[in-house]
């Protein structure tokens, strides 16, 4: 194995450092260097002694204070004899570890500004604010291709359906991120975004063909394994055609998802694409990895197929115990166990000379900019735009989804305050208050200006509007009647559940400065400037009139 090469590119001194550290390994030791845990699942004490005495890897947290975290890090740093990797989701900003960071945004976003100037900022964003909170590995860009709409999980965590934009952003969100001392993560290898289905509830398929694959996904990978990705997170994802062109024996019951697969993570990963850094399992706690074998043929066979970490565990004690008897059996090689421990070593040696200096950032300009440049009028058939307190002095604010902002601050109220400084008089729907009526009880002066949030969700089968149980109340009705326009500060599709609304505006991102950015163009104060990463139509010829 290559360390002085791609991606770790060790000096002879480092290198000489991951293979005495090996040297004086025991069984125990080398085995809990494969785990990563996510830290408040434990007391303080036990995840103390799961690091001193069973030698876990890596421990991810949620967000927190800066100084909180660091703190932490300290103490977890003084129990562990080999140097921790600390793990954090960072795929909005600085806020996905720490929670005065700053939330950027979504990928799609990002990609909706069509300014790659951008994915540079938000990779700096994720780096400094990461590292700030004492974190040094990013489980992200993910690297997904939201080919289908009806993906619950994918949606406006990708950088969009076409796969070259795709490419070039996280290409340039790798090169940033690393460059700033974090290693990346992209996920989730072989990639989701194909199937309907949630990969957390059971395995799901990238039903692609061959040329398919390696035209769209293949080449987002090989970009960034090229440009010198640390590491990929496996997602618990079969690709049947790749699978079985890689082993001709294979039929489509024997797929595996990737998390298990020798074809795609030795064969493709490892052999085709030449990737030597570090290949980690998303949660195995997942029902997409629990499902196709026992457990205890499942984690071996995660390793002997390429594996070098699992993320999370349904009981770490069960999992430790279940690798040392198979390694004990010969289920697992102790040449797989050692050069999984050896690139996990690697990475952890690169890691630990960080750049002193980081790049100054300007997280909150920057992330007003980018909403600003995001913002897609997706249409606007029936001419509304600009919109004045004029023509139509009454708004009917009907919020859809969470009011709350991750950042703070209530949609709802950010809408109310502007509208109203802006000579609107305001009146927040309540269809539960409401009752059936006709046409005729329509105020013709007054905007209906429908606000949706609603975010993608681990274990959410779908992503669309429900509509009020009472007589679908504040679904848009009389689109012929009234005016009617609708900001989405989430999922870009929800016209597959109201076509026939005329104005639509995508915003990709529930944060003030994307709300704020929204009206501005509705009430015509700038400029759209965003181009929509994806089919926001869903495909629908009535969505379009």
């Amino acid at each position: 194995m290559d360390l002085k090469g791609k991606p770790f590119y060790l000096s002879t001194k480092q290198e000489e450092w991951v293979y005495k550290t090996l040297s004086k390994m025991n069984d125990s030791e080398k085995i809990g260097q494969l785990f990563v845990v996510l830290g408040p699942v434990y007391r303080d004490a036990e995840l103390k002694t799961l690091i001193s005495e069973h030698h876990i890897g890596g421990v991810l947290y949620r967000p927190m204070p800066a100084a909180e975290l660091k703190a932490i890090w300290k103490q977890l740093d003084a129990c562990a004899k080999i140097p921790l990797l600390k793990a954090a989701n960072l795929e909005e900003g600085g806020y996905g570890a720490n929670s005065e960071g700053t939330y950027f945004g979504s990928q799609m976003q990002v990609a909706a500004t069509g300014n790659l100037k951008q994915t540079e900022r938000f990779a700096k964003v994720c780096a400094v604010e990461g590292r700030a909170a004492g974190c040094n590995w990013n489980f992200a860009p993910v690297s997904d291709i939201d080919f289908n709409f009806r993906n619950p999980i994918t949606n406006v965590r990708t950088y969009g359906s076409d796969p070259e934009i795709v490419c070039r952003n996280v290409e340039v969100y790798v090169r940033t991120l690393q460059s700033c001392g974090m290693a990346a993560a992209c996920k989730h290898f072989p990639g989701d975004g194909v199937d309907f289905r949630d990969q957390h509830l059971h395995p799901t398929y990238n039903s692609l063909s061959v040329k398919e694959w390696y035209a769209t996904y293949g080449k987002v990978y090989q970009t960034a394994i090229n440009a010198g990705l640390l590491s990929v997170m496996v997602g618990h994802i079969v690709q049947p055609a790749v699978e079985m062109e890689e082993n001709p024996a294979l039929t489509f019951a024997d797929c595996l998802p990737a998390s298990q697969s020798r074809e795609l993570l030795t064969g493709v990963l490892r052999e085709k694409f030449g990737f030597n850094g570090v290949i980690i399992t998303d949660a195995t706690i997942m029902g997409g990895y629990c499902m196709s074998m026992k457990r205890r043929d499942a984690l071996p066979a995660t390793l002997m197929a390429g594996c070098d970490m699992f993320c999370f565990t349904t009981d770490i004690y069960e999992d430790l115990a279940i690798l040392k008897e198979a390694l004990r059996t010969g289920k697992l090689t102790r040449s797989r166990l050692d050069e999984a421990v050896i690139r996990v070593l690697a990475l952890k040696r690169k890691l630990e000379d960080l750049p002193d200096e980081l790049p100054e950032i300007e997280a909150e300009k920057w992330k007003a900019e980018c909403a600003d440049r995001a913002i897609t009028r997706v249409k606007d058939t029936q001419k509304l735009i600009p919109v004045s307190a004029e023509k139509y002095p009454k708004v009917k604010l009907v919020c859809i989804g969470e009011d709350a902002f991750p950042e703070g601050g209530s949609m709802a109220g950010l809408a109310t305050k502007y509208l109203t400084e802006n000579g609107f008089s305001v009146d927040h729907y309540d269809p539960m208050a409401d009752d059936l009526h006709g046409a005729d009880d329509l105020q013709q002066n007054r905007l209906t200006l429908m606000l949706v949030n609603l975010p993608t969700a681990s274990n959410q089968t779908t992503v669309r509007i429900n509509w009020c149980k009472k007589h679908a109340l504040d679904a848009p009705r009389f689109v012929n009647e009234e005016k009617i326009a609708m900001i989405s500060l989430n999922n870009p599709y929800h016209l597959q559940d109201a076509p026939r609304v005329k104005t639509v505006i995508n915003a990709y991102s529930p944060t003030g400065d994307a709300l704020k950015a929204s009206l501005d163009k509705l009430m015509g104060k700038s400029r759209f400037c965003g181009i929509s990463p994806v089919d926001a139509f869903c495909g629908l010829p009535d969505a379009q009139l």
